[in-house]
């Protein structure tokens, strides 16, 4: 029986953080709920300058974290870009798919990798559950077919990706799947909030991963409170905390994205091994 080996890349430097508990349970679920023998091994990138060597893993999910996304000359930026050469040039010439998931701030490192787009500050901290709106290509992906348009999620960033270059996109074969909010009183551009990188790797903006006790937690933090009635008044504030467990909001987008990434690629490593037709 073929093992199913996952790598964890915790990027937080060593800060708290409820998003990477929130990753490690579900891929411990992950772990229960296979027949095959799931292996998980955690990463500590930025504060340990660990990182994985894909040869020794089938599945990597990058976190969320804290910081400028920008190159600041620290030893791990060089090895994690080394990291994401590693798995995008592997499967462009191997039969062995590896498998990538992008989150917030690994997002946001990835784009500026690939020259995707600007990948700038925002004019002031971003917290709160949000509406995120499919492309006409999201409206197709699969990681989000159980999902409304728009769906809900988790957004927690001081940086932002917009002004996508359209070109490199193309010249590349990725796609924008998901959007930030319309806002046409507003005159700022909307963030990218998806990229399908290739068809194993995959990343988002806001936090796939949430839950309604980590979303609860974050707001015992003064910051994000903050922020979260500056974007959308005392009055929206608390009727996210009144509807912050409904079932078609964070709890059906943490239920879907991961796992629904993790099923396929499980899936096709299985496939390729000939475990499964």
């Amino acid at each position: 029986m073929k093992d199913i080996r996952i790598a964890l890349l915790d990027m937080n430097n060593n800060h708290v953080n409820q998003g990477f508990r929130n990753i490690k349970e579900i891929s411990e679920a992950f772990r229960q709920n296979s027949e095959e023998n799931v292996s998980i091994e955690v990463f500590d990138v930025r504060y340990k300058d660990e990182i994985p060597d894909i040869r020794d893993f089938d599945i990597f999910i990058s976190s969320g974290g804290p910081g400028n996304p920008h190159k600041e000359g620290l030893g791990w930026e060089i090895k994690y870009a080394d990291f994401l050469d590693a798995v995008y040039n592997h499967n462009k010439e191997k039969e062995d798919k590896k498998y990538l998931f992008l989150i917030c701030h690994s997002f946001q490192i990835g784009s500026i990798h690939w020259n995707l787009g600007n990948v700038c500050p925002r004019k002031s901290y971003s917290f709160g559950v949000m509406p995120i709106h499919k492309t006409e290509e999201g409206e197709s992906e699969f990681l989000f077919k159980n999902l409304s348009n728009p769906f809900y999620g988790v957004d927690s960033r001081a940086f932002q990706f917009i002004e996508p270059d359209h070109d490199r996109f193309e010249e590349l074969g990725m796609k924008i799947v998901a959007i930030e909010k319309f806002r046409p009183h507003i005159d700022l551009e909307r963030a990218v909030m998806a990229v399908r990188f290739s068809e194993e790797i995959f990343g988002t903006q806001f936090h796939p991963e949430a839950d309604p006790a980590s979303m609860l937690e974050n707001l015992k933090d003064e910051k994000n409170r903050a922020a979260m009635i500056e974007n959308f008044g005392r009055e929206k504030y608390l009727e996210t905390l009144d509807r912050i467990d409904d079932e078609d909001k964070i709890v059906l987008t943490r239920a879907q994205i991961l796992p629904a990434f993790l099923q396929f690629a499980k899936k096709n490593i299985l496939k390729r091994t000939g475990v499964i037709a």
